[in-house]
């Protein structure tokens, strides 16, 4: 048997002296130069500048498109009401994918369509975060929150505008193709207006203005560097190139004072009635809300550009708040009644008791989250004992849920 040579390349059978490098293998007397190391990485780097552009748009399928009565119907079966927003939502966001999948089979198409960015306004628990929830489930895309008031321009205490999109890259598993499709819930994004000439600061507006001219470069559509793992905290990562030109971006806000706004614009008043303006529903002020309102709110005129959707949703009445507890597939009271069917356990919330629920949710004023809140401060007792009992039926009184509920520190809000 023929004897390795230490000094010989396995891969060309030169040998090596002392001027090049061997790079040793695991096996003895095996070994590879620096010239075959060279060759092959100029090799690979060919085959991957080839190749890499068709692996990138392979991954970018077509998604599949909802029409707008569809999409409102699967709405309908989670949120209670708000027909108006509904309609508006589904023909926008139906038009934005209807966007996207002509823009990756028509390249030269020389008609360019704009995104079709929503705001919504609408006060706490109308269901705003619920819509766009349920939408990024239905259409299957990658789907993130973002708190607004946490924003504040680069070299101030807070986080960069840019760390939404790690959240989109986080909820899409860091597939960037597939994160470029996403929909991004900025909430409360009104407490980003900017300070008007009634509030005066000698201080810099760093989580207002500034805020606002920094999300115009991700609404835009443009190219971001985004840091995977958020930006202040670790400056020495790699960054991630992510195109926001197809990201569904949905702002909210519960823009308080907007119905006096509204009014103002309208020449009227939301109380009274003026004689030349007839056709003015001063029941639903929000209903006339436009850019323009925006604008005198706070959001400053490039941003209000960003946004060409605006929509509102209603207040809800007693009446819509009773059907949010019984009727959507989420109900809270079905929510409980499947989980104490998992423990054979028969649960029934007798009428009283709703009534007593949606009572306290209106003198609350929470909208739905505030229903949540009572049913769980109600029900966290008998959770507890229940699986542990030997009752195969409970009823859920009136007396019940009052006494649960007045036991409950969240009961001292009221």
């Amino acid at each position: 048997m023929a004897k390795l040579n230490d000094n010989k390349c396995s891969f060309c059978g030169q040998y090596i002296n002392r001027d090049k490098i061997l790079f040793r293998g695991l096996q003895p007397g095996t070994g590879i130069c620096e010239d075959c190391l060279r060759n092959g990485n100029s090799i690979l780097q060919d085959y991957l500048n080839e190749h890499e552009p068709q692996i990138a748009t392979s991954s970018q399928k077509a998604i599949k498109l909802i029409k707008p009565h569809d999409i409102k119907a699967k709405l309908d079966e989670y949120v209670i009401g708000q027909d108006e927003a509904k309609k508006v939502i589904a023909v926008a966001v139906y038009n934005h994918y209807k966007r996207i999948n002509s823009l990756s089979a028509n390249s030269d198409d020389p008609v360019e369509i704009e995104k079709s960015n929503i705001i919504m306004i609408g006060d706490t628990g109308t269901g705003k975060t619920l819509l766009a929830k349920t939408i990024a489930k239905m259409l299957d895309v990658p789907f993130c929150i973002a708190d607004a008031t946490v924003f504040t321009q680069a070299g101030y205490v807070g986080e960069d505008v840019e760390s939404i999109l790690t959240r989109l890259l986080q909820a899409a598993d860091y597939d960037v193709k597939k994160a470029e499709r996403g929909i991004v819930f900025i909430d409360e994004i009104d407490k980003i207006a900017r300070k008007g000439a009634e509030n005066p600061s000698i201080t810099r507006d760093v989580a207002g203005e500034g805020v606002q001219q920094s999300l115009l470069k991700l609404l835009e559509g443009s190219l971001v560097n985004v840091p995977p793992q958020g930006g202040r905290k670790h400056p020495e990562q790699k960054f991630i190139e992510v195109n926001t030109q197809n990201i569904l971006f949905i702002g909210s806000g519960a823009f308080n004072s907007m119905e006096k706004i509204i009014a103002e614009r309208m020449n009227t008043h939301v109380i009274g009635y003026k004689a030349d303006n007839k056709a003015f529903d001063k029941k639903n002020v929000m209903k006339y809300v436009s850019a323009q309102d925006l604008k005198t709110f706070g959001l400053i005129p490039e941003l209000c550009g960003r946004f060409p959707v605006v929509t509102h949703l209603d207040a809800l009445d007693r009446a819509a708040l009773k059907r949010i507890l019984l009727e959507p597939k989420n109900a809270l009271v079905k929510q409980y009644i499947k989980l104490l069917q998992l423990d054979d356990i028969q649960l029934v919330f007798e009428d009283e008791a709703i009534e007593y629920i949606v009572d306290k949710a209106v003198e609350l004023k929470l909208g739905a989250r505030g229903l949540r809140s009572i049913v769980e401060q109600i029900m966290t007792n008998l959770m507890f004992d229940a699986p542990s009992g030997k009752k195969k039926k409970i009823s859920i009184s009136a007396q019940y849920a009052k006494e649960q509920f007045e036991k409950s520190i969240y009961s001292e809000i009221g």
